[in-house]
């Protein structure tokens, strides 16, 4: 079995429980933080398989995270999702794609758990 690990990286944490819930039900090990800051940190340390990014955060948003990703030459399998229009992560994944990352995956908030089920279980 391989191990699975999701690094989440939101700055609603309810939402963060939420993914965390239906994550460990598929048998993920989870890290939720709450910024960028604290995301590049746990990377570093967590080594994840999947990542979720929410794409606009204070101080830091995805397309950052996605520049910092591809410098580090990232092979998770990542998903962005937005709360706002969905320009905002297409663009993301646009730019993900484009710096070797991929394939990504976006999703809109609200998200339904089969929607979340189906991501994380590919």
């Amino acid at each position: 079995m391989l191990d699975k690990r999701l690094l989440v990286c939101d700055d609603e944490p309810a939402f963060g429980r939420f993914v965390k819930n239906v994550a460990e039900e598929l048998g993920y090990t989870v890290k939720l933080t709450t910024d960028g800051h604290q995301f590049m940190d746990a990377y570093e340390a967590f080594g994840p398989s999947a990542i979720l990014l929410d794409m606009v955060m204070p101080g830091m948003d995805s397309n950052e995270l996605v520049l910092w990703l591809a410098d580090r030459s990232c092979s998770a399998k990542l998903a962005i999702i937005t709360a706002f229009a969905p320009d905002y992560a297409a663009n993301a994944k646009v730019l993900a794609e484009f710096k070797g990352l991929g394939p990504v995956t976006t999703l809109r908030k609200p998200i339904d758990v089969s929607d979340l089920r189906a991501i994380l279980s590919d």
